[in-house]
């Protein structure tokens, strides 16, 4: 079973025994950050540092200026590791130790970009923005996440890339200092919190037979439980989650969101792997992959992004797919996507599970090997593993033990 594992460029610019370290791990592909957001970061090996603190969104590679011209939302520089190409620098020296590189590329998750252009975020039903969340519905983030996705993905010596947050992003954020759980939203709160009332949604909601201050005054009234505190329990589940939209919201105004939302999730999808592969062709990339991390649910929102399991893979790749959690929650991410992959005479899509493995942050290492056999007999082609520098070398240790087993 291939697998593969996420990596900076500040894992390997300056540590010149990492790329080595990688690869006896035993997998074959890195999936290298070139465009990422905001973070900090344990380098638990790095012989120059221990933290990395990537102050805002940027890009690991010399952009280029002329190409963005006449764009109104651009990449920005980082300042944080001392090379201007330091995903070229790390790419290089992996591809050295005998491993594929394919590029990690953020597309819809920019916090300085909304700060700086606050009109091109989501903005929610009770007028509170998100700069999180650019709007994948507004024309000039569509613009940007094409370019974007061009540009970070097909750099020299990569053989791929993986496009996370491809999609509508939401309320959901891993902020600094995160103060928003006194109430408990589960998933149909925070899908209501992650609507987007900016003026293209609003036209959008009432294209698809839905008023959109009645929809807003709507999303408000359901909220309301939550911020009393008498909500009930969130459900459970995918199905549950929609269940409970559909109950907020009636079945008529739910149905004229998820018409409004996928149409545009799906347009934006398609729009950027084309310019990927577009990209790919005029650079002369060969069969260069496009894979996106993506969950069955079409309305959840995200890193990795809702969608219809048959329509993405109808036009890229495959898939990443999110896999901590236990058997049940590995059989309802991946099911879905298997089911829909296609029979012998369609191309063959790549179904990665995606696992974490850093302890410290909820992974499981110890049991990766039971937990990815058990992916495999779901359908899954390739394992991903979250995350190699963030790791410590007690996890390291059973993850090359785990694929050692898995032969």
């Amino acid at each position: 079973m291939r697998a593969g594992t996420f990596v900076y460029p500040w894992d390997i610019v300056g540590d010149p025994a990492a790329a080595e370290r990688i690869a006896a791990l035993g997998v074959r592909q890195v999936t290298l950050a070139a465009a990422y957001h905001s973070t900090r970061a344990l380098t638990p090996r790095h012989p120059a540092h221990r933290i990395v603190t990537a102050r805002h969104s940027a890009v690991y590679y010399p952009w280029d200026r002329a190409r963005w011209a006449e764009h109104r939302l651009r990449p920005y520089d980082q300042g944080w590791i001392a090379d201007e190409d330091a995903y070229g620098r790390a790419a290089s020296a992996l591809a050295e130790a005998g491993l594929e590189v394919h590029s990690w590329v953020i597309l819809a998750h920019n916090s300085r970009l909304g700060e700086e252009h606050p009109e091109s975020t989501v903005v929610n039903a009770v007028g509170d923005r998100y700069p999180w969340a650019p709007c994948v519905a507004r024309p000039e983030v569509r613009a940007y996440a094409e370019e974007l996705a061009a540009e970070a993905a097909v750099r020299p010596g990569t053989a791929g890339v993986e496009l996370e947050s491809c999609g509508w992003y939401g309320l959901d954020h891993l902020h600094a200092h995160d103060k928003i759980g006194g109430a408990a939203l589960g998933g149909v709160g925070g899908f209501l919190l992650s609507l987007c009332f900016c003026a293209f949604c609003a036209a959008g909601y009432a294209a698809a037979g839905a008023d959109p201050e009645r929809l807003r005054a709507s999303v408000r009234a359901a909220l309301a439980p939550y911020w009393a505190g008498v909500a009930g329990p969130a459900p459970a589940g995918r199905d549950a989650e929609w269940a409970g939209v559909v109950a907020a919201l009636g079945a008529e105004q739910a149905e004229a969101v998820a018409d409004w939302r996928l149409r545009t999730a799906d347009a934006f999808q398609r729009a950027t792997v084309a310019a990927v592969r577009a990209e790919a062709a005029r650079l002369g990339a060969g069969d260069f992959r496009v894979l996106l991390h993506a969950d069955p649910a079409p309305h959840r929102c995200g890193a990795n992004v809702g969608v219809l399991p048959g329509g993405v893979l109808a036009h890229a790749d495959g898939v990443v797919v999110p896999c901590a959690g236990g058997a049940a929650a590995r059989d309802a991410a991946l099911t879905p996507f298997v089911t829909e992959r296609g029979g012998e005479d369609a191309p063959r899509r790549v179904i990665a599970a995606n696992f974490p493995v850093v302890a410290g942050m909820g992974g499981s290492p110890g049991t990766l090997a039971a937990d990815a056999a058990h992916a495999a007999e779901l359908g899954a082609d390739e394992l991903r593993l979250y995350h190699a520098g963030l790791a410590t070398e007690e996890d390291l240790r059973a993850v090359r033990a785990a694929l050692e087993a898995l032969g």
